[in-house]
């Protein structure tokens, strides 16, 4: 097989074959206002709100977009309802306040409001505690595309959550927040920086930094895939690596200005007929709270998340038997049937880079961002929650902006929506005419566009004379399999992995995790990635051993695990790699 036979991509922003041997060239060539190192949806961010400025910008990350933190949050793109206990009031405005521009403009294909449930459990006290909070909470936000808080008996929260027990809550409050598909959100980030000319390059990584005197004036990136080297040169190089953040400065052989610690965060998916309820909940903990949110269409709930220090392998957070147990604990002191083991299907850990030094708890430490200079045309930032990756972005533009000669315009990212967002909600009041015209169910063409909003006829464009990418992927058929070879022709995906974990979340939405379609998979993406068959058997067993390291890493300590899941990892994809020498 080779990559002639890739499809072709006239999609906004397209992330295909063609256009990263292209990113390579310019990479090696082109002169940059903005270097930004990491795919996470602050560094895509940044590219976004550098290119809508008019700059230069490239971006590299070293495995692939949103591989780390960025796909393994609680899939909430809230304003932070717990922080206004922790008086973070500053935060929690700035965070309803893009909640509000991703509902309503900037993302309304990708971000969904969600109504939540409070148990109240202590008579007198908690509800006018907890309703003059919602009301701060309701307020702060300004323009509002979801209801406010609603009040209810015990008897009332029962029929809406009839799978809480009846002596867990003597009544209940209902207020919305919001949810997306956090590793898609941020891909699409980076698809609209690229739309608007930036070039992004995944499995592209830093390996060095080129200094002149005492300016950093570009980096040194190695071609993961193949090991090819080229030097990169700009103005001003940005580290947006989270919890890499200390390990990058590290590498330019410069003490940083903040240090950011990890706290991993556990979450576990459950099948949707296992909790009984017709709407999401917030439950409080010893120690903080607990999500219980409806994934994919109502099909699953991911329960969620735990808040402990990380100091093992930053690439591979690993879930142990304790941080299962711990959720099954918490959850099922509400619940009429309890959940166990067996119930879960899906398990996933990921890590918070938060700022480090003001408390000894990682529940504590603050969500908030930091931008510093660590070196003349080096900047660094790190902190923040997701909700707030666009004023991140614009945080640590700003702050660059005074190692590019010429003069930066301001922010315009308010006013920028994501590729897909543009006619959306009307193609959405066209589903039944699509669902004709391409012959696919209605309800599939929904699942479609609350993916890929517009860009939708693009995905169903690829199928044609093609009727059998129309049909879903075998042992996922909550998938087409157009979708698998879109996700390698214009999102940029280059291993297997990338498509059944982050592209599509099939790696924890069904009870194999993807092993039993990673043959299927494979074969559809092979020939846009150019695979012979020994590179699909390549894939198939490194996806297979990374499955089976997780499951394996689940009944373990911390230690065990992370060594476990560190052997699965393919090679050569470490995050940071030593200094490579460089001349300047």
């Amino acid at each position: 097989m080779t990559k002639n036979s890739e499809p072709q991509v006239q999609s906004s922003g397209a992330l295909g074959p063609t256009q990263r041997a292209a990113a390579w060239e310019r990479l090696g060539k082109d002169h940059f206002d903005v270097i930004v190192i990491g795919g996470g949806v602050v560094g895509a961010g940044i590219a976004l709100d550098a290119a809508t400025r008019g700059l230069e910008v490239a971006l590299v990350e070293a495995r692939d977009l949103a591989s780390g933190t960025s796909s393994r949050t609680s899939k909430m793109f809230h304003g932070g309802l717990r922080y206004l206990e922790q008086l973070e009031f500053g935060l929690v405005r700035e965070a309803l306040h893009e909640r509000e521009l991703a509902l309503s403009t900037l993302a309304p294909h990708l971000v969904k409001p969600l109504r939540f449930l409070y148990p109240l459990k202590h008579r007198v006290w908690e509800r006018p505690y907890t309703a003059a909070g919602l009301m701060l909470y309701d307020g702060m936000g300004g323009a509002k595309s979801v209801p406010g808080q609603h009040h209810l008996t015990r008897s009332g929260a029962l029929r809406l959550s009839p799978g809480l027990r009846r002596d867990a809550l003597i009544g209940g409050i209902t207020y919305y927040d919001s949810v997306m598909d956090d590793a898609r959100h941020t891909m699409t980030v980076a698809r609209t920086a690229a739309h608007y000319g930036a070039v992004i390059r995944t499995s592209t990584q830093v390996v060095g930094f080129l200094r002149e005197a005492e300016r950093v004036v570009g980096v040194k990136v190695r071609d993961s895939e193949d090991g090819r080297t080229t030097e990169v040169r700009g103005h001003v190089v940005i580290n947006a690596t989270g919890v890499w953040t200390d390990e990058l400065q590290a590498l330019c052989q410069r003490r940083g200005r903040f240090h950011v610690r990890a706290s991993k965060g556990v979450h576990i998916v459950v099948p949707r007929d296992r909790i009984a309820s017709d709407t999401a909940l917030i439950l409080r903990t010893p120690s903080s709270v607990l999500f219980v949110i409806p994934w994919r269409s109502n099909n699953h709930w991911i329960i969620g998340t735990t808040d402990t220090d990380w100091n093992l392998d930053l690439a591979h957070p690993a879930a142990t038997k304790a941080d299962i147990d711990y959720l099954l604990e918490q959850v099922n002191q509400v619940l009429v049937t309890p959940l166990t083991h067996d119930d879960i299907q899906g398990v996933y850990a990921g890590l918070r880079p938060l700022l480090a030094g003001e408390s000894d708890e990682t529940s504590k430490l603050s969500r908030e961002h930091a931008v510093a200079h660590v070196a003349p045309g080096l900047v660094a930032i790190a902190g923040g929650k997701y909700t707030t990756y666009r004023v991140m972005a614009y945080d640590a533009v700003d702050a660059a902006a005074q190692d590019i000669p010429q003069r930066v315009a301001p922010s315009i990212t308010e006013k920028v929506p994501l590729v897909g967002a543009d006619g959306y909600f009307a193609l959405l009041n066209q589903t039944a005419h699509l669902a004709q015209a391409y012959g696919v169910h209605p309800y599939r063409i929904e699942h479609l566009l609350n993916r890929y909003g517009s860009m939708t006829t693009d995905v169903l464009d690829m199928a044609a004379g093609k009727p059998d990418l129309l049909q879903p992927i075998t042992d996922a058929p909550s998938y087409l399999r157009v979708e698998a070879v879109y996700a390698a022709a214009a999102e940029g995906a280059l291993h297997l992995d990338d498509i059944l974990a982050r592209r599509t979340r099939i790696s924890i939405e069904f009870s194999h995790r993807g092993v039993d379609c990673a043959d299927e998979v494979a074969r559809l993406v092979a020939p846009v990635l150019g695979w012979e068959e020994s590179e699909i058997q390549r894939e198939i067993a490194t996806y297979n051993a990374r499955v089976d390291a997780e499951v394996r890493s689940q009944t373990q300590p911390d230690d065990v695990s992370a060594d476990a899941l560190r052997a699965a990892a393919p090679e050569p994809r470490p995050e940071i790699l030593e200094p490579v020498p460089t001349d300047g």
